[in-house]
């Protein structure tokens, strides 16, 4: 309830919850819900979106981590209940995913992600691509993106392809390196491909729902982006940043 509260006092439209989702084998349990929690996970935004109901849009929606084989859980999980918009992440901090695919080259677990990311569009399972330079912050001394954008331009070209969104997520400023997820060069290459955006705060505290909303849409604009996207019914729609902006608080 305070999540929906704090969007309204902010000025927005609307919010989809996009919680962490649960995962097999208790992977990174401490960072998520468990199985037997989703259909509480569900009945509570349920419960926010009655109590808002004709002052705020409450929809409900999940974040799902991807890794190869990860595939069929996420399939039986999504088709569950409705959803109206579903992040996929892949979570190179996360000590699972680390032990399986880093093997003490700090470059290629960046072209490991970044590969993954692209795979992550190329399931069908997504809407939308989260934070998708988190791999960044991981070692920020070996991050040299001159050396890895040959990369990352390979993985947008794919991305590209399946009409999938990328995330624009403000939370990026709190990390270590401190720009948005993924940066204004970034931006820019998934401008030049069309590929959509989406706007997201990763907010893990209430004071964070719509975080830097306003600078990030500049920073849309300044590469080149006229329209922000968002998702209803797992359905992209629309909306002029120019509007956009003028409804923030």
């Amino acid at each position: 309830m305070d999540y929906a509260a704090e969007a309204l006092a902010r000025g927005l439209k609307g919010i989809i919850f996009t919680c962490h989702c649960p995962l097999p084998d208790g992977i990174s349990h401490a960072v998520r819900m468990a199985p037997e929690d989703y259909d509480r996970y569900v009945e509570w935004v349920g419960e926010a979106r009655d109590q808002f109901a004709g002052r705020l849009d409450v929809r409900l929606g999940l974040e799902s981590d991807f890794y190869p084989g990860v595939e069929p859980w996420l399939e039986k999980l999504h088709a569950r209940v409705p959803l109206h918009h579903v992040l996929g992440s892949v979570h190179p901090q996360v000590p699972d995913y680390r032990l399986q695919y880093y093997r003490g080259n700090w470059f290629e677990y960046q072209q490991t992600y970044f590969d993954h990311l692209a795979r992550s569009a190329e399931s069908g399972l997504y809407d939308t691509l989260a934070h998708p330079d988190l791999i960044k912050n991981e070692s920020p001394s070996d991050w040299h993106f001159e050396r890895i954008v040959p990369f990352i331009e390979r993985a947008l070209d794919r991305i590209a392809k399946t009409g999938v969104a990328m995330e624009l997520n403000t939370s990026g400023a709190n990390k270590a390196i401190r720009e948005i997820n993924p940066s204004p060069t970034m931006l820019g290459l998934m401008h030049a491909r069309g590929i959509p955006v989406v706007l997201g705060a990763d907010a893990h505290r209430p004071t964070r729902v719509a975080d830097g909303y306003a600078d990030a849409l500049r920073t849309l604009q300044t590469v080149g982006y006229t329209e922000i996207s968002f998702f209803l019914d797992r359905r992209r729609q629309t909306v002029p940043i120019s509007a956009a902006l003028g409804s923030l608080v």
